[in-house]
């Protein structure tokens, strides 16, 4: 059976509830994504947002809640030289007012350091099967299984970034030197690497001036 679409116009609205589910599911999909943002910018604040404090997460070698997640999570995430998540496929199943279980597909790309500090990159695919809550008007991550479907190792390139990126600028960097953040406070964007020269010329200056 075809399902019906129901649009709305200024005589027939859409009922209260459909508006209150469409607002739920975008509130979930806005919190997936600022679960990537604060794994790929190393942002801390991003990542622990996407979790209830008591909240729980299974994420391959980690077992445990998610404060302990973030504390693992950053520390690997402070030493990566890149790391690119994409969320697709998002489906979203409420169990009712307050409480969804949702599916979501991922691929990840990370680049970073091993315990021998050797440097490996590699590709993964999988799924997160989250339980999400909402408190007090706010829907986060209660419980996180991931699911891995694909993992590979890649080549490292070699060289340095600069070389491989060239005039591909500005670069993504860890927080809070990405352009985002700049963008974010309505700031003229520029290259961070340029904006960390820069501010290291004004700190040494400052150390020859008198208070």
């Amino acid at each position: 059976m075809d399902r019906v679409i129901i649009t709305a116009t200024a005589s027939r609205p859409l009922p209260e509830m459909d508006l209150t589910e469409l607002a739920a599911r975008e509130a979930i999909r806005g919190c997936l994504y600022r679960y990537c943002r604060g794994v790929d910018r190393a942002d801390e604040a991003a990542l622990r947002s996407a979790y209830w404090p008591d909240a729980t997460d299974r994420h391959g070698p980690y077992q445990g809640d998610a404060e302990g997640f973030v504390v693992w999570a950053m520390t690997a995430l402070r030493q990566a030289e890149r790391s690119i998540h994409r969320i697709t496929n998002v489906l979203i199943a409420f169990d009712d007012a307050d409480t969804a279980r949702v599916e979501s597909c991922f691929d990840a790309r990370q680049r970073q350091p091993d315990p021998a500090g050797r440097m490996r990159q590699w590709d993964l695919a999988g799924r997160y099967l989250d339980r999400f809550e909402q408190r007090g008007g706010a829907w986060r991550i209660a419980d996180r299984l991931v699911v891995y479907d694909w993992v590979e190792e890649m080549p490292v390139p070699h060289g340095g970034e600069a070389e491989r990126f060239g005039v591909r600028q500005p670069i993504g960097a860890p927080f809070p030197h990405d352009p985002l953040y700049a963008f974010l406070r309505h700031e003229r964007v520029t290259d961070p690497a340029v904006d960390r020269q820069r501010l290291a010329g004004d700190e040494a200056g400052a150390v020859g001036r008198e208070p």
